[in-house]
């Protein structure tokens, strides 16, 4: 089995997460919100700098006037023709005032109480709190931030976790005729290969992600390639907010490049809520 293909990376995009990387995470430990969704955020809104919202008005994360706004405003179309936005004298109070409009209103509130790394719950609550109106505003973060593996800006050190000997065995399952395991609390790919006897890199071929991958807890890790085409009965997904091509594919054992082909997408498809894929 061939790796599954890299998505294209944007040099812009690159150069963006390079310059305000650092920002976001101190941000994170300041106001803790993940530095990956912060980064997604800035990237999405902004056009990575390149709009002329961010130009013009060093708005990083298109936050609107609102009535209690009481700092410089500037006006551009968006849902609506001629709409308020918030302009700043520089893009690190952009950032100042992104964090300050999460924390201290309580509609986000709930956001608060997710794992830091938890950024695919981040990113679903986002759109299901109000804060933009696209349908696909949850899938497209989450695309960005696996893209560009923003989520290794959400460990304090960015660093891999230490591999602590196991004497727990762990249980194997089998779902689509294929045998896996269950990730556990700050599991990795590292203690996974020392309990069961595997090479990382297996793993992480199998697994169809790259080094570093951040497990949360409870999802499927496989012990072998998966398949080209979903079992039956399963002819197609109906795609649900937080989704990625990457966990459709996980849930159904079948590789990403071949859900992609079976659906005729690009690497640049993003999954929106509602949208049928082909699973065979």
């Amino acid at each position: 089995m061939q790796p599954a293909q890299p998505a294209r990376k944007m040099a812009s995009y690159e150069k963006y997460i390079k310059q305000y990387s650092g920002l976001a995470v101190t941000h994170m430990h300041k106001y803790k919100i993940p530095a990956s969704i912060t980064l997604a955020q800035g990237l999405l809104e902004s056009g990575a700098g390149q709009s002329q919202l961010a130009r013009k008005s060093n708005n990083h994360f298109g936050i609107k006037c609102h009535s209690d706004w009481r700092g410089g405003k500037v006006y551009h179309d968006d849902d609506l023709r001629g709409e308020c936005f918030r302009k700043y004298k520089k893009v690190e109070d952009s950032y100042t005032d992104h964090s300050k409009f999460l924390a201290e209103r309580s509609r986000y509130e709930r956001l608060f109480r997710l794992n830091i790394k938890d950024y695919k719950g981040w990113a679903r609550g986002l759109q299901k709190c109000g804060y933009a109106t696209d349908r696909a505003y949850a899938n497209k973060l989450i695309k960005l931030i696996e893209d560009y593996e923003l989520y290794r800006f959400d460990s304090a050190k960015g660093s891999k976790q230490k591999i602590t000997p196991s004497t727990l065995k762990r249980q194997v399952y089998r779902t689509h005729n294929l045998i896996y395991v269950v990730a556990r609390e700050n599991d990795s790919f590292d203690q996974i290969a020392a309990d069961m006897d595997f090479k990382v890199k297996h793993l992480i071929k199998y697994n169809e992600v790259p080094e570093d991958f951040p497990l949360q807890k409870g999802d499927i890790v496989y012990l072998e390639k998966k398949k080209t085409k979903a079992d039956k009965p399963y002819y197609d997904h109906v795609v649900q907010v937080g989704e990625s091509m990457h966990s459709i594919a996980q849930r159904y054992g079948i590789r990403i490049k071949s859900l992609y082909k079976l659906n005729k997408k690009d690497k640049d498809y993003v999954p929106e809520e509602g949208d049928v894929l082909k699973l065979r």
